[in-house]
């Protein structure tokens, strides 16, 4: 009996001495829900954007034209001008007793040319009957033009020094805005030393930087007559156009952009607001826009998954990125019209995965609640 017992146990202990070494089932892969998104055979246009500043077309750096004091300012930034309108003032003393001297020089010339007149006058009629020579006349002529010369001598003096009194008071020499304050009532300013800063009134320009690399682009772009997008920050209204003015030849020494200027006419829109602007490129036929979440890097290359509809499984495909448009990449070769890209959850799959498309379920819902119907 026991010799039976345990002939009926050895071959159970060896099958569960069997089934202990054998490695356990792999668990299948999950078939995953991905985003997809058809390739169409439609052009993909590429844009840039810069933040730019709108400005006045002309900004005058105002300054006297004579030194001095400066005694009032009377203006303060952001305030309107009109044209002629007085905004500072230098202390006049001085020039005015520079203008009194000079008057008092031409009244001076007058008298010593109403005397030499007079004089010419009798010693000619002398000469006339023979009483003086004629050298005298001669000498008494010399002196008369030596009157008149000292006559316009001092007249020019005194109409140089009125002027110079007159520049005493800094007007404004168009109507516009004061975008800066430069000087303050007490300061001792050269001839010429700005004072203030002066935004005419007229065309506005909008002012942005471009690397080196694009200003070639957008070179050819304005000798085509190119149009750019200009949109506020301020203001949500429809983009306004403009077109390039003027192209800096040089880069600037600290940021190493170039400067451009584009006109946008004469709209309702305020000094220094923010912009953006933006530079449409030509379209490019062959070239695909994809999310960047559709990018993935395989096999050190920048790949998309493509979804065989068929069998329903992904595998990889190597692309050539053409550059980002927002929150999108331009994809320049290895697409097709056609193809169904995975554009989420990129990071999880593996070659030949199988997997099943993603239905919002708000979608779901309403395609079960019209099967119900039906």
């Amino acid at each position: 009996m026991r010799r039976f017992s345990l002939t009926l146990l050895a071959p159970v202990a060896l099958t569960l001495a069997l089934a202990a070494c054998s490695k356990p089932q792999p668990a299948a892969e999950p078939v995953r829900a991905v985003r997809t998104l058809t390739v169409s055979d439609a052009t993909a246009s590429a844009s840039l954007e810069y933040a730019a500043e709108v400005r006045a077309r002309t900004e005058s750096r105002l300054g006297f034209r004579v030194p001095g004091k400066m005694v009032r300012r009377a203006v303060d930034l952001g305030d309107s001008v009109h044209k002629g309108e007085v905004l500072a003032q230098l202390d006049p003393q001085d020039l005015r007793l520079g203008q009194e001297a000079a008057l008092a020089a031409l009244s001076a010339a007058k008298a010593n040319l109403d005397q030499a007149s007079a004089d010419f006058k009798r010693f000619k009629e002398l000469r006339d009957q023979d009483f003086i020579s004629s050298a005298e006349l001669e000498r008494r002529e010399t002196a008369l033009k030596s009157a008149q010369a000292q006559y316009q001598q001092a007249l020019a003096q005194a109409g140089t020094q009125g002027n110079q009194a007159a520049y005493a008071a800094l007007t404004a020499d168009a109507a516009g805005v004061i975008t800066a304050v430069e000087a303050e009532p007490g300061m001792v300013v050269g001839a010429g030393t700005p004072v203030l800063r002066l935004a005419h009134d007229g065309p506005r320009d909008v002012v942005f930087s471009v690397p080196e690399d694009k200003i070639g682009l957008i070179k050819a772009l304005a000798q085509q007559g190119a149009e750019l997008q200009v949109k506020l920050w301020s203001n949500q209204a429809e983009p306004l156009p403009a077109k390039v003015r003027e192209l800096a030849v040089a880069a600037d020494p600290v940021t190493r952009t170039y400067l451009v200027k584009a006109d946008i006419g004469r709209p309702d829109v305020k000094l220094g607001q923010t912009a953006t602007v933006q530079v449409n490129l030509p379209q490019a036929a062959g070239v695909s826009k994809l999310p960047l979440s559709a990018l993935v890097e395989h096999q050190g290359k920048s790949s998309v998954w493509l979804v065989d509809t068929g069998s329903m499984t992904v595998k990889p495909q190597p692309v050539k990125v053409a550059g980002a448009e927002g929150n999108q990449v331009l994809v320049a070769d290895g697409l097709q019209p056609g193809h169904v890209v995975v554009t989420a959850g990129v990071h999880v799959l593996t070659s030949g995965q199988k997997v099943r498309l993603y239905r919002d379920a708000a979608v779901a819902s309403s395609d079960t609640a019209a099967a119900q119907q039906n």
